[in-house]
C-alpha cells in the first residue's frame, strides 16, 4: 500500500463538495481521478466494470461534522467489505507524510517497527498481510521480473509500455516501486 496524496487545491475542497446520503457521483468521480483510477487499499486499477465505494477511512466520522476530504478514498467494493469492522486506534492514516517509512514493504509483506502500534493497527485493519494478498503480490512481481528478463528491457520501459497498452494490468504499485526501484505513480497519467 502506498501513501495516498491529497491535493490542497482539489476540486472537492474548491467546490465544497461533501459526502451525503444519496447521490455522490461527482465526489466519486473526482476522488477516482485524483487516485488515477487506482484503489487506495489494493492498488489495483478500478475499471469501468468494477464496483467501487467512497470509503470513509475512519467509519466513525461518516456523515458527521468531521467527515471530510481527508477521510474519503475510492476503493474496490469487495476489499472495502473485507475491511475489519472494528476501528483501531491509534492508526496510521493513508495520507501521513511518513507513511511509506512506517509501513515497510518487504518481499510481499507489509511490516512495521515493533513499537509502531499505529502501523500495526493499519495492517490489521486492512488485513494487508492476508496469505492470499501476499501470495498474489509475490506472484505478480515474479511474473513481471520474468517478462522483463525475457524481453531484456529495463523495468521502467516495461511498465511504461504496460501503462500505455494495458493499464488495468498494473497493480500493487508499492511493490512495483520497491521491487523495481521506479516511481510507478509518476509514470501513470492523470485520467
Amino acid at each position: 500500500m502506498k501513501r495516498t496524496l491529497k491535493n490542497s487545491d482539489s476540486e472537492i475542497i474548491a467546490k465544497k463538495i461533501i459526502y451525503k446520503k444519496g447521490n455522490n457521483k461527482t465526489l466519486a468521480r473526482i476522488l477516482l481521478s485524483e487516485q488515477k483510477n487506482f484503489c487506495a487499499y489494493t492498488e489495483e486499477c478500478i475499471g469501468i466494470n468494477d464496483a467501487a465505494d467512497i470509503e470513509h477511512f475512519n467509519p466513525n466520522l461518516k456523515l458527521g461534522e468531521n467527515d471530510s476530504y481527508q477521510n474519503w478514498f475510492m476503493v474496490k467494493h469487495k476489499p472495502n467489505n473485507l475491511k475489519r469492522s472494528k476501528w483501531l486506534e491509534p492508526i496510521l492514516h493513508p495520507t501521513d507524510e511518513d507513511f511509506e517509512q512506517r509501513l515497510i514493504y518487504f518481499e510481499g509483506y507489509f511490516i512495521h517497527n515493533p513499537d509502531d502500534i499505529a502501523t500495526k493497527n493499519l495492517i490489521d485493519l486492512l488485513n494487508l498481510n492476508d496469505e492470499n494478498f501476499v501470495k498474489n503480490r509475490k506472484n505478480f512481481i515474479q511474473r513481471r521480473r520474468e517478462r522483463i528478463q525475457e524481453r531484456a528491457i529495463s523495468p521502467e520501459d516495461y511498465f511504461k509500455e504496460r501503462i500505455l497498452k494495458e493499464i488495468d494490468s498494473i497493480k500493487y504499485l508499492r511493490a512495483i516501486q520497491e521491487e523495481f526501484n521506479i516511481n510507478i505513480w509518476d509514470m501513470i497519467p492523470q485520467p
